[in-house]
């Protein structure tokens, strides 16, 4: 059994990973800002010590690192550092006791891709402030491992997706118009033929890479993608999603200044940071040495999401009916 610190503990990977520590025989510290719950419900958070604190807070009066070692732990999980400088006070207070430390990353620390499905070996071409945030992460705890520093393993998940919260349509924003075009034939506007690609995951598989990388001493000082087995093109996303209900889809391939009239700039800048990229990464790593077995595909994983938005009424499939859950 390990001591577990869990950073960012009710987000959506959170939701997921601190249940499957405590069925592991863990004993589980869950950090977070305590302005929510969890994404859904699980007995096992009963057993859970919960610690409420502001992290940009502390980190600016430099005592998160500090407050995170007084807690002595044996792993601990960050889920939501964003900055270089943020993760140096974490690993400084951590180096004299050197417990590993487990970062959740993103697929976008690449760019657009040059070869396809894209390694972890390839260099980091990231832009934006995400993106280059997360890989100069990367790098710093890459060469503390190295250094005989604190020891380390980054996950780099896609598109997470599951039930509680909006995800990335197959229209590759957060348009909810998109689920209602899908389900009862509306035509839906695509850019770029509708080949862009999105690698989505669901937020379980993550939690599931994450609960791996604890046991696996080959996995220190590497990175792993963590997504579905398969990217797909907005068209395949489309398709698929139309399909629940029945139908093929409508689809309308137009040109980004004609795609910015009907989605709205918002939805098609988001559109465009998506398909810009079209990452497809490879799993082959996760699945050697973690042993990494995501459970669900992109569209099982949207179909979890699009469920939940139904039923919570965030998303408008014109009363038509809509399967249960995708073998």
């Amino acid at each position: 059994m390990s001591r577990v610190v869990v950073i960012g503990a009710t987000g959506h990977i959170g939701t997921y990973l601190v249940p499957r520590l405590v069925r592991g025989g863990h004993q589980v510290i869950a950090m977070s800002r305590g302005t929510r719950e969890p994404y859904h419900p699980s007995p096992e958070w009963e057993s859970v010590t919960m610690i409420t604190v502001d992290r940009d807070a502390e980190d600016a009066d430099g005592a998160f690192g500090a407050h995170v070692t007084s807690l002595e732990p044996d792993v601990v999980v960050d889920l939501v550092c964003f900055t270089a400088a943020s993760a140096l006070q974490l690993v400084e207070a951590l180096r004299p006791s050197r417990p590993l430390l487990l970062h959740c990353g993103t697929i976008w620390v690449h760019g657009p891709a040059l070869r396809v499905p894209v390694t972890e070996d390839e260099p980091r071409t990231a832009y934006g402030e995400y993106g280059t945030g997360k890989a100069e992460i990367e790098a710093l705890l890459h060469r503390e491992t190295l250094g005989g520093g604190v020891p380390s393993v980054v996950l780099h998940p896609g598109h997470i997706s599951g039930p509680g919260w909006p995800v990335i349509t197959p229209a590759g924003n957060l348009d909810p118009a998109v689920w209602t075009h899908l389900a009862t034939g509306k035509p839906l506007a695509l850019p770029d033929h509708g080949l862009g690609v999105l690698h989505h995951v669901h937020a379980d598989d993550v939690a599931q890479a994450f609960e791996r990388a604890m046991n696996r001493p080959a996995a220190i000082g590497s990175s792993f993608h963590v997504v579905a087995g398969q990217a797909m093109t907005l068209r395949g996303l489309a398709t698929g999603v139309a399909q629940w209900f029945g139908r093929e889809p409508v689809l309308e391939f137009v040109d980004w200044d004609e795609f910015g009239r009907r989605a709205g700039p918002e939805h098609a800048g988001t559109t465009r940071e998506h398909t810009f990229r079209s990452i497809a990464a490879s799993i082959d790593r996760a699945r050697e040495v973690l042993g990494y077995a995501p459970r669900y595909t992109s569209l099982q994983a949207l179909h979890e999401a699009l469920a939940w938005l139904v039923a919570n009424g965030q998303a408008d499939v014109g009363g038509q009916p809509f399967p249960g859950r995708l073998g």
